[in-house]
């Protein structure tokens, strides 16, 4: 494995594990964007662009930003005025995280795939799909972008109909 994998997974883990330690929810968001953009950085490292340019536009692009945007706009950031210290929570919440950790590596080391020797270079490319969704599928992409547009003015109507009542 090359030296830029073990940086990029090791800032990826430690933002996920920041993200869910800290008190401030704002922190927590940002750090869960840095993860998000970890993940589409090791995405590119395994050659997988497509992937890893979805991760950035859906994650990093809308859902994180939509978190930051909903908790300052809701003023989500203010701490609860009494600190929840449960320490049996907390641990059985680390024993199950390891089970499902363990069970996901063995299941992982068991598979053919991870056995494989040979690398082949995905025959989907980027640019490929691109010009695919521009010449064959234009009418579904198109389509789906209006069920999308339609789908964000009903929830911006429901939510101002909430708002009023």
């Amino acid at each position: 494995m090359h030296w830029s994998f073990y940086i990029v997974a090791g800032v990826t883990l430690l933002s996920g594990v920041a993200a869910m330690s800290f008190r401030n929810i704002v922190h927590c968001a940002l750090l869960l964007a840095v993860t998000f953009g970890g993940l589409a950085l090791l995405f590119l490292q395994l050659n997988a662009q497509f992937v890893a340019f979805a991760q950035i536009l859906i994650y990093v692009g809308a859902v994180a930003i939509l978190i930051v945007f909903a908790i300052l706009l809701t003023r989500g950031s203010e701490l609860p005025a009494e600190r929840l210290k449960s320490v049996t929570g907390w641990w059985s919440g680390v024993v199950i995280a390891l089970a499902a950790f363990i069970a996901i590596a063995k299941a992982i080391l068991a598979s053919a795939l991870a056995r494989q020797d040979t690398t082949t270079i995905p025959a989907a490319a980027v640019a490929t799909i691109g010009r695919d969704l521009m010449d064959k599928y234009v009418l579904p992409l198109e389509i789906v972008g209006l069920l999308l547009t339609a789908a964000m003015v009903g929830a911006a109507v429901i939510a101002l109909q909430e708002k009023r009542g």
